[in-house]
C-alpha cells in the first residue's frame, strides 16, 4: 500500500542498494558512495538487498551498518572486486504480466520503510529501475528510483562512460602488453599466432582497449576485431598470413561478440554459445580458440589463444585511481538525486575537460537509457576495419590513470567479505 503524506513524514528515513548484472573491479566503490553519503544526509537505515532484486524477492538483505563499521571499512570495500552484497541476472517481467509480483516488492518496501531504491548495474538493471519507478507512479508510491552505472562493456547510453570500464580496459592493456613480450621472448626461427578474446558481446570498447599497450617500448596488437564491424574470415586469414611472412610473432584482439555476415557468432563454428540467460543473450565463449584452430589448419603455423574472461573485470590491484574516484562519485550522487525528489533516473558521468582530465555527475531520465547501447562510433575504427583510430586512444587514456594500492596481508590483497551470520 502506498504511503500518504502524513506517513512519510513521520516514518524511518531508510534506504535500499542491490547490485546487479556482471561485477567490476569498482562496483563496491559505488556501493560505499552509497552508504556514505546516506549516512552523511540523515538516513536511518541503509539496507543492502543481497543478490539484487532476486534476492529481496526472497526478503533476502542485511543493515550494512553491520558490515561496514569505520572509514578503514570503506576503503577497504573500495578495494574489494566482484560484488560485495552479491548479484544476479533477473529480468522483471512487465507491469502488466504480473501485477502480484510488483504488489509484493512494494509490500517489502513499505514493510522496511523505503525512501529510495538505488540499483548499481548495466542496462538490464537500468531496465528494472525505468518499470519499478514507473510502476511506482502509476500506483501512487512514493518510493523513489535511481540506477548507478555499472559495466565493463561501457555500453550504457547517455553516459560519457561508465565506471568499471576504465579499470577492466586498464586490466586488459596491461596484460596484453606482457603477452607481447611473452610471445616475442618465443620467437625464433619459428612462426606463431597469439589470439586474445576480450569482452564484448555488441560492444567492442574494451577490445579496443588492447590497442593502448602500444607504447614507446610495445608495437601492441598487430589487429584488433570489434563486434560492431561484421567479421570477414576470408579477409582475416589473408592479412595474418600477409603479417606473418613479415615477422615471426603475430598478436591479435578479438571481441568474443564478433560474428559473420550471416549473423552467426564465430563462437558457434566451434558449437559453443547455447546457453542462453534470462535476458536472452547467448552465453559466448571459445571465439579466439576457434580462430587460433582454424589458422593453425590454414596457415600450418603454432597459434594459441587467450581468454581474459573473468579475469578483465575482477583485477582489483589493478584498478584505475579515476575509475575508483569516478564509481565512488556516481554512487552518492545517487543518493543525493533521490533526497532531492528524482525518480526514474540514471546518474551519468560527464566529461569536462580531457587536459587535465575533469568528470562530474549528471542524471537523466532512465527511459533514454534504458535498453539502449551505445557502440564504438564507425570513425573511431579504420577503413579495413581491423584497427582502431587515435580519436579512440584519446577518449579512454584518461580513464585508465593513477592507481589504489591495495591492503596487502601476508603479500595478497586483502578484501572486505560479507558476513552472513
Amino acid at each position: 500500500m502506498a504511503k500518504n503524506n502524513s506517513t512519510a513524514h513521520t516514518a524511518k528515513r531508510n534506504i535500499i542498494v542491490g547490485q546487479s548484472g556482471g561485477p567490476t573491479a569498482v562496483i563496491n566503490s559505488s556501493l560505499a558512495g552509497v552508504y556514505k553519503t546516506a549516512r552523511e544526509r540523515g538516513f536511518h537505515t541503509v539496507y543492502g538487498m543481497l543478490h539484487g532484486i532476486e534476492g529481496f524477492l526472497d526478503e533476502q538483505y542485511v543493515d550494512l551498518a553491520t558490515q561496514i563499521h569505520s572509514d578503514m571499512d570503506i576503503e577497504l570495500l573500495k578495494r574489494t572486486p566482484s560484488a560485495f552484497l552479491g548479484s544476479c541476472r533477473y529480468k522483471l517481467p512487465g507491469i502488466h504480466e504480473d501485477p502480484g509480483l510488483y504488489e509484493k516488492i512494494f509490500s517489502i518496501l513499505d514493510k522496511l520503510e523505503i525512501e529510495a531504491f538505488i540499483y548499481i548495474g548495466g542496462n538490464d538493471s537500468m531496465d528494472t529501475i525505468k518499470k519499478l519507478s514507473d510502476y511506482a507512479i502509476v500506483k501512487g508510491h512514493e518510493q523513489k528510483f535511481l540506477g548507478v552505472p555499472k559495466t565493463i562493456d561501457n555500453d550504457l547510453a547517455l553516459t560519457d562512460h561508465t565506471p568499471g570500464f576504465g579499470s577492466a580496459a586498464k586490466y586488459i592493456a596491461a596484460s596484453t602488453k606482457e603477452i607481447i613480450r611473452d610471445a616475442l621472448g618465443l620467437a625464433y626461427n619459428r612462426k606463431m599466432v597469439t589470439i586474445l578474446e576480450v569482452m564484448g558481446r555488441n560492444a567492442g570498447w574494451l577490445t579496443g582497449a588492447t590497442a593502448l599497450a602500444k607504447t614507446e617500448e610495445c608495437e601492441g596488437p598487430d589487429l584488433i576485431y570489434l563486434p560492431e564491424l561484421t567479421f570477414d574470415i576470408d579477409h582475416f586469414l589473408k592479412k595474418t598470413g600477409e603479417l606473418l611472412k613479415k615477422k615471426d610473432s603475430v598478436i591479435i584482439a578479438v571481441s568474443e561478440g564478433i560474428k559473420l555476415a550471416d549473423g552467426r557468432y564465430v563462437c558457434e563454428l566451434s558449437g559453443g554459445a547455447d546457453y542462453v540467460d534470462a535476458f536472452g543473450h547467448k552465453q559466448l565463449q571459445g571465439t579466439a580458440a576457434y580462430l587460433a584452430g582454424f589458422l593453425g589448419a590454414e596457415l600450418g603455423c603454432k597459434t594459441r589463444s587467450i581468454e581474459f574472461s573473468t579475469l578483465q573485470r575482477s583485477a582489483s590491484h589493478m584498478a584505475s585511481r579515476v575509475d575508483i574516484n569516478e564509481a565512488f562519485m556516481v554512487g552518492g550522487a545517487a543518493v543525493k538525486a533521490a533526497d532531492e525528489g528524482d525518480t526514474g533516473k540514471m546518474v551519468v558521468i560527464d566529461r569536462i575537460a580531457d587536459d587535465p582530465y575533469m568528470s562530474s555527475a549528471g542524471i537523466y531520465d532512465v527511459h533514454r537509457i534504458a535498453n539502449n547501447e551505445k557502440l564504438v562510433p564507425r570513425e573511431w575504427v579504420n577503413k579495413e576495419g581491423d584497427y582502431i583510430t587515435e580519436e579512440f586512444i584519446n577518449y579512454i587514456e584518461p580513464l585508465i590513470q593513477g592507481d589504489y594500492q591495495p591492503f596487502m596481508v601476508n603479500g595478497l590483497p586483502q578484501h572486505l567479505v560479507l558476513n552472513r551470520k
